[in-house]
């Protein structure tokens, strides 16, 4: 071949970078097909992608979602537009008919607040009265105990004096012990027993086989007061010139004044005397 049968070289052949090779085939590629004709190419990543979404699958809860969404959004429409031609209608109402409306609207909230007022004075009242009818029971309860406290129906404790005289002589009477009963009474006493015998109201006092009877029931010397009351305002009553100790003392009777911060009065109108009672009586 001569030298003029040789191509010429393309200039800007030389300043191409040298060919990349051929692609490798693919990992476990298919052979070429005949002939050096290369493979149909595979599908893009985004034509799977859109293959894989179209056509769309819609579920059974994505559907109802849906629905709901649109009924939500049907009626919030609907609210607009009645608060639309609400605001409308007072825009193109006449003054005359906004006055009305005001008033009406200043009439319902007046009715509004009274029977609110209303009812909160109702509460205070039940309140007031819970609490009267609490402070009713209350007084009722401590009168009831005070009642049987007199008529000697319970029993009762507290403060008071124990008062003892001893009469070796028998020349203590009745009317003597009736004396100091009546003083305790004058000066506040409470409740009054006397060797084991109730003091009421009704009691009586007789004199018996030279001992004393009260309420039918006989005791003996020592006679032994257990008074409940201020103690310094029962002592003093029984120590005033003149009083149950000194004409006591003058029949040559011994008597004993006691302090005490609890005096337990538990002798019952309706009881019998204990049998140590009848017993010193026999």
């Amino acid at each position: 071949m001569s030298d003029h049968d040789e191509q010429p070289v393309h200039r800007l052949r030389r300043e191409l970078p040298e060919e990349v090779p051929a692609a490798a085939p693919p990992v476990g590629g298919a052979p070429q097909e005949e002939g050096g004709a290369q493979p149909r190419p595979g599908l893009t990543g985004r034509q799977r992608l859109v293959k894989g979404l179209w056509p769309p699958r819609v579920t059974r809860a994505q559907l109802i979602v849906a629905l709901l969404l649109f009924g939500l959004g049907f009626g919030l429409a609907v609210q607009v537009a009645s608060n639309s031609d609400s605001d409308s209608a007072l825009r193109g109402a006449r003054q005359e008919d906004l006055v009305r409306i005001l008033d009406e609207l200043d009439d319902r909230t007046q009715r509004l607040e009274d029977e609110k007022q209303g009812l909160e004075k109702q509460r205070d009242e039940l309140e007031n009265s819970s609490d009267q009818a609490e402070e009713a029971r209350k007084q009722t309860l401590e009168k009831e105990r005070q009642l049987g406290i007199l008529a000697g129906t319970v029993a009762a404790q507290g403060p008071g004096i124990t008062v003892t005289v001893e009469d070796t002589k028998g020349a203590v009477e009745a009317d003597m012990l009736l004396d100091a009963v009546q003083e305790l009474r004058a000066a506040g006493a409470e409740a009054i027993q006397v060797n084991g015998v109730r003091v009421v109201a009704s009691t009586y006092l007789t004199d018996a086989d030279k001992s004393v009877s009260v309420d039918g029931n006989k005791i003996n010397a020592p006679y032994r007061f257990q008074v409940i009351g201020k103690p310094q305002d029962l002592e003093p009553a029984l120590n005033i010139p003149g009083g149950v100790v000194q004409t006591l003392e003058k029949e040559q009777a011994t008597v004993t004044v006691e302090r005490s911060s609890k005096i337990v009065v538990d002798a019952l109108r309706a009881t019998k005397r204990p049998d140590y009672a009848r017993s010193s009586s026999q």
